[in-house]
């Protein structure tokens, strides 16, 4: 294949032919040639990721800052409304050009250097993705206590750190993601399109028989502490942080999902659906069952699927619980495999396509041993806290790089070549100008997020990153920004 290629912007040249690099392009990183996914599509995915049993685990677990329903709901709400806002400018090059998020990181880190970026989030969302199947698992594990309590004995013995009935159920949440995600991106649209829709019907369900169940005597002032005025601001906005630090991987890379959207309006259009809308919904229910279940069962119950074993009925038990654990593949893959898949695949083009990367993230998410992690707070915080820490660092570099610095161009052509000679081989393909900025911004959030001295407002390090990584990037890109946009048209 070969580029028509414009003058280098950091460097003199000529109207040169590039030919593609098979280094950093196949079938799966290449830009779309149709894109075709609707305004639906995307509701029903922003749907799957928010519907899971980590999603109302993640809203429920808010009381426990102190603060009452209707608080808990705002944040939830505010938070929800600013990742609206960072998504529409995360997925604005993928959705233009056809390009994942691995790929549009190489006008600002290089077309090598894009792989620092993307490997960090590969890492994070493998780490995550094991977690989150084991998390699920141990909910099918109560579920199949509640049918079958003979099978209790399996729980007492350990096989590497969990029991026999927790590999079974380990390793059927794993296989069963792994069979929709091998099937490629056609497969993972239709599932979502319905597993998303799917858990409204329960959720909803779920929160009419908790009013039911407690006579519409439902309190919302359950703030497990009590705080004073200033004290409830600060957790209120330590509540909206946190909204935001949840989503912030999947806003990160949701570029692997715009560059198949049919339109600009259609992506804001359907992040508008599935975002402040979908979320407001599915966060009304949370707060509604936490609420009531406190009133019903005289404790504060987070997980759904526990909430949903309660119930009398053992269909209903069945079904509320078969839906959460299908509502969580659908999240898991979502927010995590696909990141994984195409981040690898971009380390490894000629190795590893869209399908064989998510095998390889697939057994790296079990030889991380999720269970030991997660039991492991100093571990999760000091491992996956650190690199978390790199997440608003990377996104400010690259936002800044696509709406400051190149004006919301991109050479598609240089994209995917290697040749000394085109726009992001900077040196040997790496801008040490954005790796100098990475590391900086980094230092500064891991800094925030890690030690005790900055703990009161380690809540909010994705922000502290996300604004230092952009300034850094800025400063350190002053002297070459004037000739990177003489050398490139205006922004259409």
């Amino acid at each position: 294949m070969m580029f028509r290629a414009d003058a280098s912007a950091e460097r003199s040249g000529t109207d040169v032919r590039l030919r593609a690099s098979a280094r950093l392009s196949n079938d799966d990183i290449k830009p779309v040639e149709q894109q075709s996914w609707s305004v639906y599509n995307l509701f029903a995915m922003w749907m799957s990721n928010v519907h899971s049993v980590a999603g109302y685990v993640f809203a429920a677990s808010l009381f426990t800052l102190g603060l009452g329903g209707w608080q808990v709901f705002s944040a939830l709400v505010v938070g929800i409304t600013l990742i609206y806002f960072f998504t529409n400018l995360a997925g604005r090059a993928g959705q233009k050009y056809g390009i994942p998020f691995a790929a549009a990181c190489r006008s600002s880190f290089g077309v090598f250097g894009a792989n620092i970026p993307s490997m960090i989030k590969a890492i994070t969302a493998m780490c995550w993705y094991g977690i989150q199947t084991w998390v699920a698992s141990t909910a099918l594990v109560v579920v199949v206590l509640r049918f079958f309590p003979g099978l209790e004995p399996m729980t007492k013995d350990s096989i590497l750190g969990m029991s026999s009935l927790g590999w079974i159920c380990f390793l059927v949440m794993w296989l069963s993601q792994l069979l929709v995600f091998y099937f490629g991106w056609e497969a993972i649209r239709r599932f979502t399109d319905w597993a998303g829709p799917a858990v409204y019907v329960v959720m909803f369900l779920l929160a009419g028989w908790i009013i039911w169940r407690a006579g519409g005597e439902i309190s919302f002032s359950l703030g497990s502490k009590h705080l004073t005025s200033v004290q409830t601001w600060g957790m209120w906005l330590t509540a909206v942080a946190f909204t935001v630090a949840w989503f912030a991987g999947t806003t990160l890379n949701f570029a692997d999902f715009a560059r198949f959207i049919e339109s600009p309006r259609s992506m804001r259009r359907g992040n508008f659906l599935g975002l402040p809308l979908n979320f407001t919904l599915f966060a009304l229910a949370a707060v509604v069952t936490t609420s009531g279940g406190l009133s019903v069962f005289h404790e504060l119950i987070t997980d759904p699927v526990e909430l949903v074993a309660r119930i009398d009925n053992v269909t209903a038990v069945l079904l509320g619980a078969l839906t959460f654990m299908i509502a969580t593949i659908a999240t898991n893959i979502v927010a995590n495999f696909v990141s994984a898949a195409m981040d690898l695949a971009n380390l490894l083009p000629k190795q590893l396509n869209f399908r064989r990367a998510g095998v390889v993230a697939s057994v790296v998410s079990v030889l991380v041993m999720p269970w030991k992690l997660y039991a492991d707070a100093q571990m999760v915080q000091y491992t996956l806290g650190t690199l978390g820490s790199f997440i608003g660092p990377i996104f400010g570099i690259v936002i800044v790089d696509f709406f400051v610095v190149r004006r919301q161009y991109i050479d598609i052509e240089h994209i995917y070549s290697d040749d000394p000679r085109g726009r992001y081989w900077y040196t040997r393909g790496f801008n040490r100008r954005a790796i100098a900025a990475l590391l900086l911004a980094g230092g500064v959030s891991c800094s925030v997020a890690l030690i005790p001295f900055f703990s009161a407002i380690a809540p909010f390090s994705w922000f502290v990153g996300a604004a230092c990584g952009a300034v850094f990037y800025l400063a350190l890109m002053r002297s070459v920004t004037s000739g990177i946009q003489q050398a490139e048209p205006e922004p259409s």
